[in-house]
């Protein structure tokens, strides 16, 4: 079929997939699909799109369609990879014509053109770059400003690339085509600002350029060049965007603020403070002749009388970005030993020092307090009208870069945190000048201390050997709190704010009850921006590492029921998470403490959960505060069940939507719902079924998966086993495969606490997976973890199930084509060879208990391996006795009584219901009950019995003298 005629089926097929009725739509996407790797199906598209008397959604889903074209088969190597004859004239054809008239088809026609440079410029694409820079200089506007377009989006691809070679080449290209991009850019800037004073339609055209232009410029000045301050051309460009920004500047205070210019002019202005930033953030050294520059322009703009009715904030913001990062620049920095920096750092240093003396310090300061951190209108006016909005709005992060208020903030912090000493009596004498409580009707006073509050609870750590909060707190800030006045919430709101700065910095302990006293107060303030801010400060003293819960307890119950209500009135989902994530915390560190307070909470919980189906995050917070709520509980938490398990059921069902978000806190809940359970219940045995999908996933969550599973094998063994344990076994051989070391030991660690919990049944049940086990052992298993846990599983089954170990190695036997004793003594003598992988005492134990159980016995092969054994129970008895200082004798340390009891000091977290159960476990376990001295006695003495005196006499003289006399102290003293 030739081009023309593919053109028409494919533009047929084009136009369907642009109808609305999907019984049109969806065979033409079918048929498209089919045709992407069909020669000729992107020389169609090519001529579709290039045709402009098309209708245009056509042409924008074949631009569409090419795009994703070249990111599947353009490269050489993909599969169905389009011929070079067709990228060929592919490549030719994109760059023929710079004529679209539509211009987010043109911005699309720009991208694929890059996406095609990326990968073929300039080795398979020489003529690219020549073609567009001959095209941007043509007459024709259009021409013009497409190939512009396309020529910004190929140089922003390429200054992308990371690549030595890559780098090099782009930097050839830099240095080829610099020049020209500065005249060009240049050029236009002076066409706009000649041209704005005469009319908007052609200066808009012109400023389009300037910044299509400087795009490029700021790509190509920040990636382009090694030692960029060696070229004379690119230090004057970055000297003239000083001149231009002025000129832009004043430009736009003069022209309306409706005027379409306005907004691009914005865009250009901030382009200008990128190109400066980009500039200082790659090649800071370079940027040292234009510190002193640089400073002088940020500091006159945004603290000086030189911005008023010029600046605008994003403008501020770059600004203050630009401040900032010359401030905290490393590169600036001398070390300690100024012999070992640099000659640029010290030079660098001597302008800081230079240009940051007192009264620019002082000046940078106080303007910041007392002009940037002032509460504006709209914000008080956000306070009013959308309280929840202004208490919780996101700071943090990259919020700096781009917000004015976090971005001053940020600022106040670097300079004073480097400039403590200068600024530290400005601040305070800030502070002295606001004592006691401000008149309710001096609105600007109260704005003003605010500001200054603000400040000192920023600088927290840097003022904490210069104001004494303690008493701060005592004469003036809690009287502060005690006003009410409605006027007041603004002092009332950044007095809490400033306590929770401080709790972490400097707060005595005793003064914890009065703080907790005016929380219990601000909790119920008639403010609701107050009652938040107020729950923010309670987590922060609760979460501090100082909290005593005996201090906080009479205080409990009020402030719990307040939080509650707290919960309930505030409406946004984002305000609830940030209520539930102090509920969260308060449960956490008060504990069991918190039983008499939550009924309420518990039930209200079902109903949050119902009303936040559409906020997975919500949803988060609140599989959270259950998780917390579970271990305050403890074995009470049974009571939740008809909620808990199906919130549990639907976070960890991977076939349900929201998992994405609620699987990680999910498992958690489940494993905390399992660890506190008393005993099982149907509905907690069949949440399991969830499991085995779960583990098909092997993403970061398995190891969470296995904590539960032993969980399940700690709470029921028996019933468990029973129901899932064919599943499971599966799940762990297909695991096993493609699994890491570190998987394969979680997997065989819960193959040994089955057969811990239940050593008769749990073989049988996991026996697919333990010849492997025992062959990993007799090939030598060159990982000691993975032999560790081996002779662990292996330990086991011999020591408790003696008759399935027979069967077990028997089949094995079968397998290899060996004799069953053969096997037996390549079993023992690899055990002891590799019992020093065996790092955990009860392991090493097991191991003596289990090849002990193998006496008394005639068995030559056993006979043969005696004094290995011999070897083993002699290290395991050094690991595990301890001599009684008082009575002389050894005792087993590792044989629990039955009336140990779990001992709790203060500072412990008290046991859960799986801790019990795991005591009552070891009870019951040979390594915890069974004394090994004892043991070995008895095994010897039967021995002996059994070969007679001599005979045994003969079988000791193959154990080393040293060690047989070693074994004889241990024995006498039983």
């Amino acid at each position: 079929m030739d081009i023309n005629s593919a053109s028409t089926v494919v533009l047929q097929a084009l136009t369907q997939a642009t109808s609305q009725d999907t019984a049109i739509l969806k065979p033409a996407e079918e048929r498209l699909k089919q045709w992407e790797t069909q020669p000729g199906f992107y020389s169609a598209l090519l001529n579709i799109f290039t045709n402009h008397t098309l209708d245009v959604n056509v042409r924008w889903l074949a631009v569409l369609y090419f795009k994703n074209g070249i990111d599947r088969y353009w490269r050489r190597i993909a599969p169905h990879a389009l011929a070079e004859e067709e990228k060929t004239s592919l490549r030719a054809g994109l760059i023929a014509n710079f004529n679209e008239p539509v211009n987010q088809i043109a911005i699309q026609i720009g991208v694929l053109i890059a996406k095609i440079a990326r990968l073929d410029c300039p080795r398979n694409w020489p003529e690219l770059i020549p073609t567009l820079l001959e095209s941007v200089r043509v007459q024709d506007d259009l021409r013009q400003h497409r190939a512009l377009l396309a020529f910004y989006h190929v140089t922003k691809t390429l200054a992308s690339k990371k690549l030595v070679a890559d780098k090099k080449l782009f930097q050839e290209l830099a240095s080829g085509i610099y020049s020209f991009v500065c005249s060009l850019w240049n050029h236009h800037a002076d066409s706009f600002l000649q041209q704005i004073c005469i009319g908007e339609t052609a200066a808009i055209n012109s400023l389009e350029r300037t910044l299509l232009s400087l795009k490029v410029l700021r790509k190509l000045t920040a990636h382009g060049f090694v030692e960029p301050h060696k070229n004379l051309e690119l230090m004057e460009f970055l000297n003239t965007v000083f001149e231009r920004l002025k000129q832009f500047l004043e430009c736009r205070r003069q022209i309306n603020a409706e005027s379409s210019c306005s907004e691009k002019l914005e865009k250009t202005i901030i382009l200008f403070t990128k190109v400066l930033l980009d500039f200082l953030d790659y090649h800071p050294f370079s940027f040292i002749s234009l510190i002193r520059r640089s400073l002088e322009f940020a500091v006159s703009y945004t603290f000086t009388s030189a911005g008023e009715g010029v600046v605008f904030e994003r403008f501020i913001v770059q600004c203050m970005n630009l401040i900032k990062m010359i401030v905290k620049n490393d590169a600036y920095k001398p070390a300690k030993n100024t012999e070992a920096s640099k000659p640029e750092t010290l030079e660098a240093h001597e302008i800081k020092i230079y240009f940051f003396n007192y009264s620019t310090l002082t000046e940078i300061c106080r303007r910041l307090v007392s002009h940037y951190f002032l509460l504006t209108p709209e914000e008080l006016s956000m306070w009013e009208e959308d309280p929840e909005g202004f208490a919780v709005e996101e700071a943090g992060g990259d919020s700096y870069k781009y917000s004015l208020r976090p971005c001053t903030e940020v600022l106040f912090l670097d300079v004073f945190h480097e400039y403590s000493q200068t600024l530290t009596p400005v601040l305070l004498e800030m502070v002295q000048n606001l004592h006691g409580p401000t008149n309710v009707e001096d609105t600007v006073g109260l704005v003003i201390k605010d500001a200054v509050y603000n400040a000192i609870g920023l600088a927290a750590y840097e003022l904490f050997d210069n104001v004494d909060f303690d008493q701060w707190f005592k004469s003036q800030l809690l009287a502060e709190l005690q006003v009410t006045h409605i006027r007041y919430k603004v002092i009332r709101r950044r007095v809490i704010w400033l306590i929770g700065q401080w709790i972490s910095v400097k707060f005595k302990s005793e003064l914890r009850p009065m703080l907790y006293e005016a929380i219990l107060n601000l909790m119920q303030d008639q403010d609701r921006v107050v009652r938040i801010e107020t729950a923010t400060t309670l987590k922060l003293a609760v979460d501090d590492f100082a909290f005593r819960t005996e201090q906080f307890l009479p205080y409990l119950e009020s402030i719990f029921g307040l939080l509650f209500q707290l919960l309930q009135q505030v409406t946004e989902c984002d305000t609830k998470m940030h209520v539930l994530h102090v509920i969260s915390c308060v449960i956490e560190r008060v504990g069991m403490q918190i039983r008499p307070y939550v009924g309420c909470l518990v039930q209200y919980l079902p109903l949050l959960w119902k009303q936040s189906e559409d906020h997975n995050m919500l949803r988060c917070a609140i599989l959270t505060t259950l998780i917390h709520l579970v271990q305050g509980l403890g074995a009470d938490s049974k009571n939740l069940y008809p909620f808990l398990l199906p919130v549990i059921q639907l976070s960890t069902d991977v076939t349900q939507p929201p998992h994405v978000y609620l699987l990680e806190d999910g498992l958690e809940l489940w494993l905390a719902t399992l660890e506190n359970s008393p005993s099982i219940t149907p509905e907690l045995l069949g949440v399991f079924q969830n499991m085995s999908a779960l583990l098909e996933l092997s993403s970061e969550n398995v190891k969470t998966c296995f904590q539960i599973i032993n969980a399940y094998i700690f709470l029921t063994s028996s019933e468990f086993l029973q129901n899932f344990a064919v599943a499971l076994c599966q799940s762990f051989c297909e695991l096993m495969q493609d699994i890491t070391t570190e998987g394969q030991v979680q997997v065989l660690k819960v193959v040994e606490n089955v057969l811990k919990v239940n050593p008769i049944l749990g073989p049988q049940m996991f026996q697919p997976l333990l010849p492997s086990v025992l062959k990993g052992i007799l090939d030598g298993e060159r990982y000691p973890v993975v032999m560790s846990t081996y002779l662990g599983i292996t330990g086991r089954v011999l020591l408790q199930n003696t008759v399935f170990f027979s069967s077990l190695l028997n089949q094995i036997a079968l397998e290899l084509n060996q004799e069953m004793d053969q096997l037996l003594g390549n079993l023992i003598e690899m055990w002891v060879e590799r019992m020093d992988n065996i790092t955990q005492p009860e392991r090493r134990k097991l191991s003596a208990l289990a090849l002990l159980s193998l006496l008394p016995s005639e068995n030559s092969v056993i006979q043969d391996k005696f004094c290995g054994i011999i070897n083993i129970c002699v290290e395991a008895l050094h690991d595990v006795m301890s001599e009684d200082p008082d009575s002389g004798t050894y005792k087993d340390c590792m044989v629990i009584s039955h009336f140990e009891e779990l001992k709790v000091s203060e500072d412990e977290e008290p046991p859960t219901e799986q801790d019990k159960r795991k005591k009552l476990l070891a009870l019951k376990d040979p390594v915890h009950s069974v004394s090994l001295q004892q043991f070995v006695f008895e095994k010897l003495k039967a021995q002996q019995e059994l070969l007679g005196e001599q005979g045994f006499q003969n079988l000791m003289e193959s154990v080393d003298t040293d060690i047989v006399r070693q074994l004889q102290g241990f024995l006498q003293k039983l």
